[in-house]
């Protein structure tokens, strides 16, 4: 019986999946497309993958945020200076700029757990209960701030080190290992290590804003994103000053155009698996209680700001990702590509194909990108920006007449919740009066 239930929920979706994936393959190779409506499919893979992960952020644990935008970059950017680095030595060797981002990676992980092994969040108001018992308040207070200054200068003091000296051993490893294979093992290999070292960086980089950020109110919280992506998009137009293989606001050229319909559509498979599996697990259902009541998920034993960041960072590693496969579809990058504005569009798919649904998310975004890029075929030259005034005309029109989006929060085939047998399932609460009785 089980053998059936699994048969009638995975076969349909996996057929459908494999139908998408072969026929666009063979209308591309057989001419039945042109190749600029060829590279359109991936742009949809690609923006599906972004918008499923601002799904899991907003839709699925309810943080209003508008820098995904920003995290989508961080991914694009890295990703390319890796395989860039590889292909023309910006760096002095093939591989330092990779080795530096993971020894940088490091060294940020380490400033945050010696940061948590010292409490250096506490130590502020610790001190200045114990000075105030000998000295006025005026000058616990600065002393306080000085010894507060002092341990976090201590921190990050220990992250640098461990970033420098991870630097020297990982260029190492990395040096024996890629240049000593095939170029055409090389490549690839360096390809998928850039994708994921792009999304970890954001990721990294969601964890460290989204300490402080996600004690916001949703509101609030969505305003500080925004202003979040302004800030990178406004460091990426200067970045040439740091790294000038990125040439700031002129635009990063020479990446190595990488991008196909296959791993784009394979990595699509790939976050749809995970984000469908982690939305079903008991983690994800931690998640959908903060996002329907955080007082009432917090009282029932949730770890509510663990909850908040883990979707907040999982989902800027998607959109990293995702900013990866963008930045080897055209081998050019400009800050241009990543504006507030554009921010935009993935919040849009969201809500146009149901808050809490991966298969509207993933209907829309073939929708909203198909649509876009048809009104610049279809309208006459010279208007082609006439398209910008008629797709809200239409998303607008659809919000009035569906306002839960195309699904709502219904899903299709494997991608519905699976029967869950309440017998197998224990609460957070009571996992964790389980694990101290063992």
């Amino acid at each position: 019986m089980s053998t059936q239930k699994g048969i009638r929920s995975w076969l349909p979706t996996l057929l459908v999946a494999i139908a998408v994936y072969a026929g666009v393959l063979a209308a591309t190779k057989f001419g039945l497309v042109t190749q600029y409506w060829g590279s359109i499919f991936i742009v949809i893979a690609i923006t599906a993958i972004t918008a499923l992960g601002l799904n899991l952020i907003y839709g699925f644990s309810g943080q209003f945020s508008l820098g995904h935008i920003g995290f989508y970059a961080i991914g694009a950017y890295a990703s390319a200076l890796i395989t860039k680095d590889y292909a023309a030595s910006w760096s002095g060797g093939q591989v330092g700029g990779l080795s530096w981002m993971i020894a940088g990676e490091l060294g940020l992980l380490s400033i945050l757990l010696f940061s948590n092994k010292t409490k250096a969040g506490t130590i502020y108001g610790k001190v200045k209960s114990k000075l105030e018992e000998y000295a006025r308040p005026a000058e616990a207070t600065i002393l306080s701030i000085i010894v507060q200054i002092v341990v976090l200068a201590v921190c990050v003091a220990v992250g640098v080190l461990v970033a420098w000296l991870s630097h020297m051993g990982i260029k190492f490893i990395l040096e024996a290992i890629f240049l000593n294979i095939p170029t055409s093992v090389a490549k690839p290999a360096l390809f998928i290590v850039g994708l994921l070292t792009g999304g970890t960086l954001a990721a990294t980089f969601a964890y460290i804003v989204g300490l402080p950020l996600l004690k916001l109110s949703s509101d609030y919280f969505g305003i500080a994103t925004l202003g979040l992506a302004i800030m990178i998009y406004t460091a990426l137009n200067n970045s040439d000053l740091v790294i000038p293989t990125m040439k700031g606001a002129r635009g990063m050229v020479g990446i190595p155009v990488m991008t196909t319909w296959t791993w784009a559509f394979a990595a699509l498979v790939i976050t749809v698996i995970i984000i469908r599996n982690l939305v079903h697990s008991n983690v994800g259902r931690a998640m959908l209680a903060v996002r329907e009541d955080e007082i009432a998920a917090k009282s029932m034993g949730i770890d509510v700001p663990r909850a908040k960041t883990m979707a907040f960072s999982i989902g800027a590693f998607f959109a990293g990702v995702a900013g990866g496969l963008f930045a080897h579809l055209y081998g050019y990058l400009t800050p241009a590509s990543f504006n507030f504005v554009k921010g935009f569009d993935p919040l849009i798919i969201i809500v146009f194909g149901g808050l809490g649904s991966m298969t509207g998310t993933l209907m829309a975004s073939a929708l909203f990108t198909i649509l876009i890029e048809g009104l610049r075929v279809i309208l006459p030259q010279g208007f082609e920006d006439w398209r910008f005034v008629i797709y809200p005309i239409l998303l607008l029109a659809i919000m009035l007449l569906r306002q839960e989006g195309l699904l709502g929060t219904r899903e299709w085939g494997w991608l519905k919740q699976p029967a869950i047998d309440f017998k197998d399932v224990a609460s957070p609460v009571s996992s964790a009066r389980i694990e101290r009785e063992q």
